[in-house]
């Protein structure tokens, strides 16, 4: 059994390459990556989908959420990760997909988190406050902005004479595409083991 994973996305895909990279390495491998989602349809995310051949969807308009999820139960989804996703899910929604919802967020939460915070805001955030240490977290997605149950972090160091844009791509490169894939793999070995142990007890 593989876990049927869901990508949603919205600009350029970089989380999402680290995801293929895992896949193919085979770091990921109690996981399938069977579908990648946009709510843009200009993103790069895309084309990295079709170049490695993943079903993908664009999903514009006010009815986002009702079309996701018909998309997702089509498609047999069992998880969804958020990379680089810019739209908050409802609670309804999240509601719906309980320890099963994964997002990376480009700081060590509490730090720099919720509402407002994303992209080069954090960063940027981090850097006026003058931490010497920065990173990424993989988190459970539930009704709070960045406010659901830790997975995995992992700690960046600020370096003198940092800007946002060179924070955020040493953070993505150093934190980012290392612990998104491993929360993922991690999630779904965690899947695979209790459904082997539900057969069993059957």
């Amino acid at each position: 059994m593989l876990v049927r994973i869901a990508v949603l996305v919205s600009g350029g895909g970089t989380n999402l390459q680290a995801l293929i990279d895992a896949q193919k390495s085979g770091a990921l491998k109690s996981g399938k990556l069977a579908l990648v989602v946009s709510n843009n349809p200009g993103a790069y995310a895309l084309t990295r989908a079709k170049e490695d051949g993943i079903p993908a969807e664009i999903i514009e308009g006010a009815d986002f959420e009702s079309k996701l999820l018909e998309i997702l139960r089509g498609n047999g989804i069992d998880i969804i990760v958020l990379a680089g996703f810019m739209r908050i899910l409802s609670t309804e929604f999240t509601a719906k997909y309980p320890r099963r919802i994964l997002n990376v967020h480009p700081s060590l939460i509490p730090s720099f988190c919720g509402r407002g915070f994303y992209g080069l805001r954090v960063h940027r955030a981090a850097l006026e406050y003058g931490v010497k240490l920065t990173g990424a977290t993989v988190h459970f997605v539930n009704e709070i902005p960045d406010g659901g149950e830790i997975i995995m972090q992992k700690a960046v160091e600020v370096i003198d004479g940092d800007t946002p844009e060179t924070l955020q791509r040493r953070v993505m490169e150093e934190a980012e595409w290392a612990i998104l894939p491993a929360a993922a793999e991690r999630i779904c070995a965690e899947m695979v083991k209790n459904q082997v142990q539900k057969g069993m007890s059957n």
